[in-house]
């Protein structure tokens, strides 16, 4: 598998060499350190991969203009806007016009089907991992519909639904009741989900009882 500058590298390149003019003007101003730092440390470790990912994409609005969404996951039905939000100058001193602005826009994203998440520039750089579950716990439920950052098997996929029904919490007997496998094969289920960035051990003193 490519590591994460090259696969950057080459999935930027593929974006930017599709726009011309002021979309690429806005492509490159609007894909900056926040960004960048989103796609390394909480896609790239969460899917590996960027397929389906788009950056900085554009989405007429409801004033017949036209917007630009840091990242939208696409794939079928499935539409989710990714929103890394800073609190710098820039927001604190936004006017109460601004902010009703930013509210209607995300009103019509979510009228016109989107799911919008937003995570803070703070929880991107301190808290990663923390970032990585939120969208693993939504891709979980969403996996009905077709939303599959990467090949999983029908166990893997109810595995996912059942975490994500539980608020991303899976204890191994449980999982194996539900699932109706025995201990070898559910272990195995489990050791892919983990190898695949989909499950982790919940950190315990004494053994593994959580993921």
């Amino acid at each position: 598998m490519a590591n994460f500058e090259q696969a950057y590298g080459e999935w930027i390149g593929k974006h930017a060499g599709r726009r011309r003019g002021e979309r690429l003007r806005r492509f490159k101003e609007g894909h900056g350190h926040a960004e960048k730092l989103f796609a390394e440390t909480v896609w790239w470790p969460a899917f590996g991969s960027f397929d389906k990912l788009h950056p900085e994409y554009e989405v007429f609005d409801f004033k017949d203009g036209s917007r630009f969404l840091d990242f939208a996951y696409i794939q079928g039905d499935l539409r989710v806007c990714v929103e890394i939000d800073g609190f710098g100058p820039h927001r604190r001193d936004a006017d109460r016009k601004q902010f009703a602005d930013e509210l209607n826009r995300q009103n019509h994203l979510v009228i016109d089907g989107w799911l919008v998440i937003r995570f803070a520039y703070d929880d991107v750089k301190e808290r990663p991992r923390q970032c990585q579950q939120t969208l693993q716990q939504l891709f979980g439920k969403r996996l009905g519909a077709g939303a599959e950052p990467e090949s999983l098997t029908v166990l893997e996929k109810e595995a996912i639904r059942t975490a994500a029904r539980q608020n991303g919490i899976v204890r191994p007997g449980a999982l194996f009741a539900h699932l109706g496998v025995g201990r070898k094969k559910g272990n195995r289920l489990i050791d892919s989900l983990i190898c695949k960035k989909w499950l982790d051990p919940v950190p315990n003193k004494f053994r593994i009882r959580a993921y």
